[in-house]
Order: C-alpha cells, then structure tokens, then sequence
C-alpha cells in the first residue's frame, strides 16, 4: 500500500473570508483536497498577517496550528519590514522602470516575508512531497521555493505587468519542478517571458462553485433597486481598472441619455464615483456570498474591466447563473474565455463598451443564449469535481506518485 500523498500549500496569508481570487482558488483546492478521503494529507502554511490589504509587518494571528473547514493551517510570524524602501522600489516597477539585481533584491527582502516559514520548510522538504506556491510575486513564494526547488510546484495567477519581468523571477520559475496555469493565454505569457522547457506544466483551469441558487427579486427588495442592472463584482481600485469602467459607463449614458440602467458596484475597495455619474451608480461595498449570487441573476450583464486576470471567478459565476459578460479586450486571458465559451462581448475602447452594453440591454433574448453557453462551458470544464481530478492527476505526475495514491 502507498503511502500518504502529503502536500503543504504555501501562501502570504489565508482565511474562510479573505476577499481575492487567488486566494478564493487555494481555499477551495485545500478545502476538497482535504476531504478527498484516504491517501491525501493537505496543509496550508501561511504567514500571521490578516489579509492582502493589511499591514504586512503586522501579526494579526498569533503564530499557531489550527483546523480551519477541515484543513490544518499553521501560521508563521513575519519579519519587520522596511516599507519605505520597497514602496521605493514598488514604485519604480509601477511606472514600468527597470530595475538592479540590488533593487529586485530588496523588493523581495522588504515585502511580506517569515523566515521562519522559510526554516519549516527547508526541515521538511523531505517530510511533504509537494510545496504549492500561490501566487508567483510575494515573499513566500519566492523565498519558499529556495528552500525547497526539488519539490515546488506554483500556481502563479500571471499577468502581463512589470513584476513579471524581474530577473529574479525569471530565475525562480527555472527552480521549479511544475507549473499549474489557470488559462492558455497565461502559459503562453510564461513561455515567451521564462525558460520552463525543463518544467512539468499544465493548463488546469479553477474551481467553480456550482452549489447555490441566485434569487434576483430578493437582491432588488434587499437593496432597493430596479431597472437593468449593470454589474461589477470585485476589488474596487485602479488595478482592476475600474475608474476605466466608470469612464467607460460616462460615455454609454452620454451616448444613449435615455437609458434607465444603473451600474451596481459590490466588493471592497474604495474608488470615487465622478459626481456626474452619482445618480447612476449604486456602491453596495462587501456583501455576502448569498447577496453576490443574487446579484448575478438579478443583472442584465456583468462587466469585467481588469486588463490583469489569470483566470477570474466573477465571470464563471456570472456565466454559472446565465448572465452574459462585457470583459477588457486588452486582458488575453479574458478574451479568451469569452471567445471561447462565446459568452458575451469585448471592447477595446469606451465607444464599443458603449455599443456592446447597448446592444445587450436591448437583445436580452440573444444576452440570455450567451449566458447560457457560458454557463455550459463553465459546467464542461470547471466544476470543482472535474478540477480536483485534474489538480491530482497533475500533482502525483510531478511528485512521482503517478501509480496513484
């Protein structure tokens, strides 16, 4: 009989309600990885720090060992961090500067960092058979690879920005011995960017929640609301590119004065609505899993702006629940899946934004068959069942276990 399949999941920090889709993936590959049954021992090792949006030289857990929906999480107390000098350097890579061998040194030293997950993990890189690094650009990732390249595995949630092209990244891929990818186009990005001839890769996908219902009446008597919905649903800042969605939403009211829709915003994250656009827009900040899910049934559309997403849940949930999509055409990735699954629409201007939402709101029979086939597509190839089988087909092939477990 075969031993245990032991993997440890590695990431800066980790929680039930942690908002972010790279961590929303993890929860759910260590969550069904860990009631897989006999033959797999999962672990996820995390730093002390609350959340992405916290204070990284804070240790808002206390560093211990505990179950967490089933899964054991161990957490480890992080290094105080210089955070002038790395905004220094973050801001050199944000205006698309390049930067030393030294620069890059001390971006990944002053980011959040534990060298004590370092240490544990260098002690047993013998006791698991896998590390599994998410995503590719923090501390834990970089630094946690070093201490144990024989046996690490990445899911880098890749998109094309300046950190991807720092030489010291290109060297951490190269220490890797396999590489998960959420979508075709980011593989692609890998390999014109890195040197991973040598590397076991696959094109997997993500999870998709497919255990719930939406009620869109109770979304709009809950918040008030008639008339189309417009959706957006995620982090609220430039990064997501919704100050562009805003001004791309200014030019479809200019454009089409009468239309009676509004532009609901929901998730955290703090952007300000032009005072022109107030009366048209609703900001619901976080709302539940449950209020989400209604809000998917209840738009007439979601839209995804983001130029930077390796895979984006929003828009397979949205498809789950029938609603067709907007997405950037200038994200690879989401232009992909919405060509692929033909469910919904692009643009690469605020003019076609503006015809494409028109034309959605105003065909809602053809809107509702594009949901559909988005739905379809999200049932074909990412229910968690079908991604649990691939993600450990993959893992015993890289690990050696390929006989099973």
């Amino acid at each position: 009989m075969n031993k245990d399949l032991r993997i440890a999941f590695v990431t800066p920090w980790y929680g039930p309600d942690i908002p972010g889709g790279a961590e929303a993936e993890l929860r759910g590959l260590a969550e069904r990885l860990s009631q897989y049954g006999e033959g797999v021992v999962i672990e996820v090792l995390t730093t002390c720090v609350k959340e992405f949006m916290s204070d990284w030289s804070e240790n808002y857990h206390k560093p211990s060992s505990e179950v967490i929906r089933g899964v054991k999480v161990t957490r480890f107390p992080v290094r105080k961090r210089d955070t002038l000098e790395f905004d220094k350097v973050n801001f050199k890579l944000m205006s698309k500067l390049t930067l030393t061998n030294i620069e890059e040194q001390k971006f990944f030293s002053e980011m959040i960092r534990s060298p004590e997950m370092e240490k544990y993990i260098s002690l047993n890189c013998n006791h698991f058979d896998l590390f599994i690094f998410i995503p590719y650009m923090f501390g834990t990732t970089f630094w946690g690879i070093q201490a144990c390249p024989e046996r690490s595995i990445i899911i880098p949630c890749l998109h094309e920005e300046s950190y991807a092209y720092m030489g010291l990244v290109k060297e951490m891929f190269s220490l890797v011995k396999g590489i998960v990818f959420l979508a075709q186009p980011e593989k692609e990005l890998a390999l014109k960017l890195y040197d991973i001839s040598r590397t076991e890769t696959e094109v997997l996908g993500g999870g998709v929640d497919t255990n719930y219902k939406g009620y869109p009446d109770e979304f709009r008597r809950k918040f008030g609301i008639d008339g189309p919905i417009v959706l957006y649903a995620g982090r609220k800042d430039k990064g997501k590119n919704v100050d562009g969605l805003l001004k791309s939403y200014y030019t479809f009211k200019q454009r089409y004065p009468f239309d009676n829709s509004r532009l609901i915003l929901i998730g955290g994250g703090d952007i300000e609505v032009p005072q022109e656009l107030r009366k048209h827009v609703v900001d619901l900040g976080f709302v539940s899993q449950q209020d989400k899910y209604d809000a998917y049934e209840a738009a007439a559309v979601l839209c995804q702006p983001s130029v930077n997403e390796s895979f984006s849940i929003v828009i397979m949930e949205s498809w789950f629940s029938g609603t067709p999509v907007i997405v950037n055409g200038r994200c690879a990735v989401t232009k992909d899946f919405c060509t692929t699954a033909n469910g919904g629409l692009y643009y690469d201007n605020d003019f076609e934004f503006s015809e494409a939402l028109w034309w959605l709101l105003n065909n809602q029979k053809a809107g509702k068959k594009l949901g559909t086939q988005g739905r379809d597509f999200v049932l074909e190839h990412f229910t968690w069942n079908a991604i649990i089988s691939r993600y450990l087909e993959f893992f015993r092939k890289v690990s050696d276990r390929g006989d099973g477990v």
